[in-house]
């Protein structure tokens, strides 16, 4: 049974719940700014490493290693405590929170300050079926699976008899149209028509590929004419997109869709929003009506009779004021907030430390880059608007220069270099969801 740290005596714990953006950010600005001794940083995440989640998309499409989009905690963060485990209560009046490591009972675990980086999760609607066939698209895990999933679907198409059950394998739903769904439905697509050349009577215009959105419009950070122009190009190459039309029923791969239509498919890709944790629930923290931490603009945790001492927030779990933008506006869930949050949560929080005065986050959105498969994409930056090959430079550009690590900047840019000589692998491992099947089998009674 593990442990729980204990506190240093003379020294503060701070308690850095979640290793994504936020989390790894902040600590690394931490490990940087703290003396010697100064403080005991102690980082939780369920996973011991980062996902960088704008290249899960090419991930699943195969034109990176997913072992490249994701950063070890332990080998970033040699002076802080890392801790494999999943924060399920936070009791910030006793200065505590309850950790349920990956084995053993849980147990409390101490602090003087949090850092309440828990991020989001899907935000699921109650549609029949859907727990049963979605698929979500938020770690690498998933975007593996995903990848399997598709190439596993053309790999039944070629040898089933049935049409039916053929047209329903051929059949690809993606469910929201923001970035992640955007992205990912325009890579994947991209990579089972590649694929089609290896399967001898699957032919590219039998892909059916759905994209559902139930407001008016795609990528809205893009702006609205981006957004027209990416309708337009998903359109021009086969994709379905169904604009102002919801997701009703998909019990058993039956699809329904709220303006009638009615077909069966083999894969359900879910990316329809996310919400903050459901662990602020569990918390005595002030959260705002969409469940968010309530934050000032200097990242510190606010309730109606001011600071909350020792508590911190930041990126998605966190409602922080934009100051670029009318009163009352907050800034959004996106990496380029997340990043910039990070560290000037970490220089505050060191400042605190120091008896000085916290600075506010203070960020202009600079603008947005989305992929749309190899070679295409959409960007306004700026308000400098592009699209096709400029913005898929862009976006690639873009991203690299923020992936952490000198190391995984280079592995990234190697397989970027390879895929210009070599075509990408269509391989599925879909034996990996179930390793140890074949051995059971002949470990089994014969």
């Amino acid at each position: 049974m593990p442990t729980p740290p204990a506190r240093m005596p003379g020294r503060p714990t701070i308690l850095v719940l979640g290793g994504g953006y936020v989390g790894l950010y902040t600590a690394l600005q931490l490990q940087k700014r703290l003396r010697r001794g100064e403080a005991h940083v102690v980082v939780v995440d369920p996973r011991s490493y980062m996902t960088y989640q704008p290249f899960l998309p090419e991930a699943a499409a195969g034109s990176l290693e997913p072992r490249h989009v994701v950063v070890p905690l332990r080998r970033m963060l040699r002076h802080c405590e890392v801790i494999t485990g999943r924060a399920t209560e936070i009791r910030h009046r006793e200065r505590c929170a309850r950790i349920a490591p990956v084995e053993g009972e849980p147990y409390d675990l101490p602090y003087d300050h949090v850092v309440v980086a828990l991020g989001s999760i899907a935000r699921t609607l109650p549609i029949p079926g859907l727990a049963q066939v979605g698929i979500g698209f938020k770690q690498v895990e998933e975007a593996i699976a995903l990848r399997n999933h598709v190439i596993g679907q053309l790999d039944i198409a070629e040898s089933t008899d049935g049409p039916a059950r053929r047209r329903a394998a051929l059949t690809f739903v993606g469910v929201g149209a923001g970035y992640a769904g955007v992205e990912a439905l325009a890579e994947l697509e991209d990579m089972s028509r590649d694929a089609c050349r290896y399967y001898d009577s699957i032919e590219p215009r039998e892909l059916r590929w759905v994209l559902v959105e139930a407001t008016d419009r795609v990528l809205p950070e893009v702006g609205e004419d981006m957004g027209r122009y990416t309708v337009h190009e998903l359109r021009a190459r086969g994709i379905d997109v169904r604009l102002q039309t919801r997701l009703v029923s998909c019990v058993d791969g039956h699809v329904v869709l709220s303006d009638g239509t009615e077909f069966d498919a083999e894969t359900l890709i879910w990316t329809a929003g996310v919400k903050a944790s459901p662990v602020l629930e569990d918390s005595d923290l002030p959260l705002d009506e969409r469940g968010r931490l309530r934050c000032r603009a200097d990242l510190r945790v606010s309730d109606d009779h001011g600071v909350v001492d020792g508590a911190w927030g930041a990126g998605d779990n966190a409602a922080v004021p934009d100051l670029t933008k009318p009163p009352g506006a907050t800034c959004g869930p996106s990496a380029q907030h997340a990043v910039r949050q990070a560290r000037r949560l970490g220089n505050n929080l060191v400042a605190v430390l120091r008896g000085d005065e916290p600075t506010d986050y203070r960020h202009a959105y600079a603008g947005s880059v989305a992929s749309l498969g190899l070679h295409k994409g959409v960007a306004q930056v700026y308000g400098i608007k592009l699209r096709g090959w400029p913005a898929w430079f862009m976006h690639r550009t873009y991203h690299l220069s923020r992936v952490p690590t000198v190391n995984r900047k280079f592995r990234v840019t190697v397989d970027w270099t390879l895929a210009l000589f070599f075509r990408r692998e269509v391989i599925s491992l879909g034996a990996m969801h179930d390793p140890y099947a074949e051995f059971r089998r002949a470990a089994g009674p014969g």
